[in-house]
């Protein structure tokens, strides 16, 4: 896989390999206070991204758009801030943690609709 979809998809094999670590680590510890911040790693990071990673690899065309390209970083960036958030959040510090996850939630959401933007042609068609 190459541009955009091998993009994504080591995006999301990066956040597997940072998702189980993480859930190993609170099994381990029998400290489950960062559950909401593994859950988002892993259906956001490893999963959609995965799906995106897909996507973009089975139809290329849509790979080759500057929209693409801005998905990708949009959806990139926004994940990190927004994980970055859920840790200070459920790390006790959620006074910082709140904005943070408040700009990145709404990251995430522009490139979610994003993402339709440019693959609903292609499920219509």
């Amino acid at each position: 896989m190459t541009g955009i979809a091998g993009r994504f998809f080591t995006s999301a094999i990066i956040y597997i390999i940072l998702g189980m670590t993480l859930g190993l680590v609170m099994g381990m510890t029998k400290d489950h206070t960062q559950m909401p911040t593994h859950a988002h790693i892993l259906v956001i990071g490893w999963v959609t991204f995965a799906i995106y990673g897909f996507f973009y690899h089975t139809f290329p065309d849509t790979a080759a758009s500057r929209l693409a390209n801005v998905h990708f970083w949009l959806a990139e960036i926004s994940l990190v801030v927004l994980l970055a958030g859920l840790l200070m959040i459920f790390g006790g510090r959620a006074e910082t943690g709140d904005p943070f996850a408040a700009i990145g939630s709404f990251g995430v959401l522009v490139s979610t609709i994003l993402f339709a933007v440019i693959a609903w042609p292609v499920v219509r068609s």
